[in-house]
């Protein structure tokens, strides 16, 4: 097969693309991949170091008020047009994959024009602008959340949840240990991770809390993001540290760590539910109030409505409500399991190939 992937601007969009990727390598080997993207988003970095070709072109959203901006974000998307209408041209994809991001929008127009396979993949529970644009043009959609589906065209729509779950389940055949953090194998871990930037309200919260988290009989192992590190640690510089609390800039290879957690905390993006599902993951959800249409707090009501996941509103996030919910979930066994079995129900754990067979669909639509 020859693929064309676009998506860009956040990891929410390029991890599934390359999830994706990697699967469809496994199973088509002789598989070819041209990645479409921005000139300024993540993807320039994490997608040729997975060894994927990429090519950038150069895009902005729209400003919600009145902005001469707009007059910019129109031009640059109908040139976007004409650039990826060669590069269709040039690569000659089998059929062409968008996963969200305004690069996506003008490359699936474009390939739809050109009567080319489209096939866009929805992570979120609340469908994105872009992908609200292209669902008149495309010829399949993928949705991940079923909340996705009343808002696109019936007829095109197939749920296959997120590729990154089966990457994730694929990889947890792990000899990790706590013992790597100084912590033990035997005694719960209570992860707490808001992002790989970190998140200021979580850390704050956090800190406030770790005290309590001291005298706790289950571990805490609390990830600050690699920018807000030191800014934590001189916080707690007067604050001593209980032998089962452990505080780390960032956790490297956390598909080999999950699977030995006991709960989590973290936002609610696409991925991470797409990771705890696939996993069996009790997991405390603290969304981002920082996004588009508030879609994290729809992803995390998929959970907590199935009683696979708890929720705290940032507005209602204090070191009292954290524990609260800790202490609910580290404190209680026979409530992890139920929440982990409630958890994998809604997971996917073969969405790759569920994905996979979506563009084959497209394909075989076109012949």
């Amino acid at each position: 097969m020859r693929l064309l992937v676009s998506g860009g601007g956040t990891g929410g969009h390029i991890y599934p693309a390359l999830a994706l990727i990697e699967r469809l390598k496994q199973v088509e080997p002789d598989t070819e991949v041209l990645y479409v993207g921005t000139t300024r988003g993540l993807e320039n970095k994490i997608v040729p170091d997975a060894g994927i070709r990429l090519e950038t072109m150069q895009m902005q959203g729209f400003k919600r008020s009145l902005s001469l901006e707009n007059f910019k974000t129109v031009y640059l998307f109908l040139k976007s047009v004409h650039h990826a209408k060669k590069i269709i041209r040039d690569f000659k994809p089998d059929v062409v994959l968008g996963t969200g991001g305004y690069v996506s929008g003008a490359v699936l127009y474009a390939a739809a024009k050109h009567h080319v396979p489209t096939v866009i993949h929805e992570q979120n529970s609340v469908v994105g602008v872009t992908n609200k644009f292209l669902s008149r043009y495309v010829d399949q959609i993928a949705i991940a959340f079923e909340a996705a589906r009343s808002q696109f065209p019936a007829d095109k729509v197939t749920m296959v949840g997120n590729p990154r779950a089966q990457q994730v389940v694929s990889q947890t055949d792990s000899d990790f240990s706590w013992t790597e953090y100084g912590l033990k194998d035997d005694v719960p871990t209570l992860m707490i991770f808001g992002g790989s930037q970190g998140a200021p309200k979580i850390n704050q919260t956090v800190v406030d809390a770790i005290p309590e988290f001291n005298k706790r009989n289950y571990q805490v192992l609390f990830a600050t993001g690699q920018k807000r590190y030191e800014h934590v640690k001189q916080q707690l510089a007067s604050v001593k540290l209980g032998a089962n609390v452990k505080v780390v800039p960032y956790i490297k290879n956390m598909p080999a760590k999950m699977p030995k957690v006991a709960a989590l905390v973290s936002r609610a993006g696409a991925t991470t539910i797409a990771e705890v599902t696939a996993l069996g993951v009790p997991t405390i959800l603290i969304p981002s109030p920082y996004v588009t249409a508030n879609h994290q707090v729809k992803n995390a009501q998929a959970l907590v409505r199935k009683n696979a996941g708890l929720m705290i509103t940032e507005d209602k996030l204090d070191a009292r409500s954290l524990l609260v919910q800790a202490d609910k979930i580290m404190q209680n066994a026979d409530l992890r399991q139920e929440m982990a079995t409630a958890a994998k129900k809604l997971g996917k754990p073969d969405a790759a190939d569920h994905l996979i067979k979506v563009l084959h669909t497209a394909i075989n639509e076109h012949k």
